[in-house]
């Protein structure tokens, strides 16, 4: 009946609804292809004629697996000569960054590593990427803070206010030490410096290992402040001032390749991929829904 009333209007609605399902189908596609180029497939799939390979750390370190899992894929992969860390992290457990930092220390001498600072690679981000036998960062690039820190919230008051009154029983006189329910002790306040400060020296002991640089001299420098590329160039932190294509064009130099650099990227977790295209299609379904309704909205 509408479309006998209202045939020009009804002509608009055919072609808007056509062109939001083309949306959403385009949007697919769009996804699909962006996910198959960030998650490393396209890299996986190049891995047999590519020789650099490039090993990703973004965002907070709070686990190593993954990552030490990349680094094996490429050391056992005999087409690939040489590695790249991309590091762009503000940080994160010392647990996980020792546990890189040793992973990249036992295999740096099989072949080639060089770390590319992004953005920030700071405290965590540094100590694994000291590791390596090159950094290479941006001017701009945030680093350093190299040190430990350990905080936590004291709620003792709100639960008083509220009527809370917190039950503990323990084995031992420090096992409740650091609950948020009551203050420190002095006693308690000792013995978590005396772990941050222990934890301290292996960080300084290790970068400086690692950067063939006295300890005196990084424990100077590693008062928890943070530096930017180019003044961590100044005071060998880093190496050379670039991008990550600089770091892979060093890389191939230090491997010897010939030729053109071709990185490559680790392959990617097959259900994580559909799990997140299945979650992103969802949300382009809805985004063409409300688009058809907002078209209806406004030619009804």
């Amino acid at each position: 009946m509408f479309a006998r009333r209202h045939p020009v209007l009804f002509f608009l609605c055919v072609i808007c609804a056509c062109f939001t399902l083309g949306l959403v189908a385009m949007s697919g596609v769009a996804v699909l292809g962006a996910f198959a180029l960030n998650s490393g497939i396209s890299g996986a799939m190049a891995s047999a004629r590519g020789n650099i390979g490039v090993v990703e750390v973004t965002g907070p370190i709070i686990s190593s697996q993954k990552i030490i899992e990349d680094i094996h894929w490429f050391m056992d992969d005999d087409t690939i000569k040489a590695i790249v860390l991309r590091v762009d992290s503000p940080g994160g457990g010392i647990g996980p960054s020792q546990e890189i930092y040793r992973e990249l220390m036992k295999h740096r001498d099989e072949k080639p590593v060089i770390a590319s600072m992004g953005s920030v690679a700071a405290s965590g981000g540094y100590y694994i990427s000291c590791a390596a036998q090159g950094i290479v960062a941006n001017s701009g690039t945030i680093t350093g803070s190299i040190g430990v820190i350990m905080e936590y919230a004291n709620i003792e008051q709100i639960v008083q206010k509220i009527g809370i009154s917190p039950v503990v029983i323990k084995s031992g006189e420090y096992k409740d030490m650091g609950s948020p329910m009551r203050a420190l002790k002095e006693s308690e306040k000792q013995l978590f410096q005396k772990l941050v400060d222990e934890l301290h020296v292996q960080f300084v002991s290790d970068a400086a290992a690692a950067r063939n640089m006295e300890t005196d001299v990084m424990s100077k420098l590693a008062d928890g402040r943070v530096y930017t590329g180019q003044t961590a160039m100044k005071l060998k932190l880093v190496d050379r001032i670039g991008n990550l294509d600089d770091a892979v064009e060093w890389a191939g130099q230090i491997a010897g390749i010939e030729g053109k650099l071709i990185p490559v990227y680790p392959k990617a977790d097959k259900m994580t991929l559909f799990k997140k295209l299945a979650e992103t299609l969802f949300q382009d379904v809805n985004l063409g829904t409300r688009l058809s309704r907002q078209f209806r909205y406004v030619l009804n």
